[in-house]
């Protein structure tokens, strides 16, 4: 099966939707999502199989560049997550009413094509593009179908638009000069490259910048927050589920193998700054008074620990760094649907107007609950497999870093409960709460499962990535 077809697939369903009408475009979107989910995992099926689905086309002659896909273990999975959480993020969209809404599920489509294209590129200028293009989407997203005031949402969206942007522009400056060296874009010619120390730390500085806004590591983080509170609630899954694990991938696929020698020269610089990150975020997530905000932070610290595992340069780093990723995706996707359904009946995002929803609705407590404990990494979820791992690879490299590290869980603990308290318990809020439709509940149960089957049983996720990674660390070392 060519590659390719999830990409076709995507693109394809994104000119249907939007072509469909506002009345059937919700539809249509979920219709292709779940196309492209399906033949992801024969994809998948095939690749364990032994089957060669790799693409390489020539595309442009000058420059050099081809049209060339990998799918090895690791962009699998991260398409996986992608064309996992798509259709889900689309039917957890069903109980709103969106202007426009053809307009809308094209733009999540389009979002997931460009997404998935990043993940699978090889070939810098093709991933650049793919890169690039997710960012429109969301962009638009964000400024049209927003709450909040509008002046304060154009400002934050804005705000995001021109930080990743530019940061990305010093990528595309770096994969211009390693042009130079190689008449190539392709990984596999950039990685092969002997470069000096010098020119690792210059390419690996122009990386970092793209990588850190997107991810966003500490101090680049600033954009965060408020776009997550901003945007419309799908628009918030997909920036904290997906977008943001492009520039943890990325770091993985691009940076470390093409400047390894500065990677290993900066160690302690990029543990500190990522660690840093995590002891932020859950110290200004234990004040937030706005559900939103608060997971938001919460969202910065873990993927704080991500970027930490990541630049262990260890298996146990970068197996626990996917594996979280994953992890992560479907956890605060999770969250940020139970503050999407909690606003649809009391109209606020605020704790301090929530309160009494446990007496009224205990399917809705149950499955918030189980999501809670998820986040805070309780053992038997999938998120407790990631984290752990990393903590883990933390240690062999310096147990001060694991320690810090470790914050996450503490902090995490205490702000996550807290929440949970405030929001779900007590006698605050006098309106009806009704409990979860067939569709919310359908969305809950599904994320519910996947983090308690994978947290029982991480071995085919494990399975699928290692080779990958094993083959990412003796470009490394090499």
């Amino acid at each position: 099966m060519n590659v390719s077809l999830i990409l076709l697939i995507l693109l394809i369903g994104a000119l249907a939707t939007f072509i469909s009408g506002d009345k059937f475009a919700s539809k249509i979107a979920l219709f292709f999502s779940i196309l492209a989910l399906g033949c992801t995992s024969v994809l998948v099926n095939h690749f364990l199989g032994g089957v060669n689905i790799n693409l390489n086309n020539p595309w442009i002659t000058e420059p050099n560049v081809s049209f060339a896909l990998k799918g090895d273990g690791l962009s699998l999975a991260m398409v996986l997550l992608t064309v996992c959480l798509t259709p889900l993020i689309i039917l957890s969209s069903f109980g709103n009413a969106f202007n426009k809404s053809k307009n809308f599920y094209a733009l999540i489509l389009f979002m997931a094509f460009a997404m998935t294209g990043t993940f699978l590129a090889v070939d810098g200028l093709l991933y650049y593009i793919f890169w690039e293009l997710s960012l429109i989407p969301i962009y638009f997203i964000a400024l049209v179908w927003g709450n909040g005031d509008a002046e304060e949402r154009k400002k934050a969206v804005v705000k995001f638009f021109i930080y990743t942007l530019g940061g990305s522009l010093f990528m595309l400056v770096a994969f211009a000069y390693l042009y130079t060296k190689a008449n190539s874009f392709l990984l596999a010619d950039l990685t092969k490259l002997d470069l000096t120390a010098k020119e690792q730390f210059f390419i690996f500085f122009a990386f970092f910048l793209a990588y850190a806004i997107k991810i966003p590591i500490i101090p680049f983080h600033t954009w965060q927050a408020k776009v997550y509170q901003k945007a419309p609630t799908v628009g918030t899954m997909l920036l904290s589920g997906i977008m943001l694990k492009m520039g943890l991938y990325s770091v993985i696929r691009w940076q470390l193998p093409i400047a390894p020698l500065a990677a290993k020269t900066y160690m302690p610089v990029l543990l500190g700054l990522s660690i840093a990150g995590v002891i932020y975020g859950s110290i200004v997530a234990l004040r937030q008074k706005d559900l939103k905000k608060l997971l938001a932070y919460s969202s910065l610290a873990h993927v704080g620990l991500i970027a930490a595992g990541c630049y262990t340069l260890t298996e146990a780093g970068l197996s626990g760094a996917v594996s979280q990723m994953i992890a992560h995706g479907f956890v605060i996707v999770g969250l940020f649907f139970a503050a999407e359904v909690i606003f649809r009946r009391f109209e606020t995002y605020k704790i301090d107007e929530m309160g009494g929803i446990r007496s009224q609705a205990s399917k809705f407590t149950s499955m918030f609950m189980i999501l809670v404990l998820a986040s805070v990494a309780l053992p038997g979820t999938f998120n407790f497999i990631g984290e752990f791992t990393v903590l883990y690879s933390l240690s062999q490299v310096n147990i001060a870093f694991a320690v810090l590290g470790g914050t996450t869980i503490i902090l995490g603990a205490y702000y996550m409960l807290k929440m949970f308290q405030n929001v779900m318990l007590g006698e605050t809020n006098t309106k009806v709460f009704a409990d979860v439709t067939a569709s919310e509940a359908v969305v809950f149960v599904i994320i519910i499962a996947f983090l308690l089957f994978y947290g029982l049983y991480p071995k085919p996720i494990v399975d699928l990535v290692t080779p990958s990674i094993k083959e990412i660390l003796m470009q490394i070392n090499r």
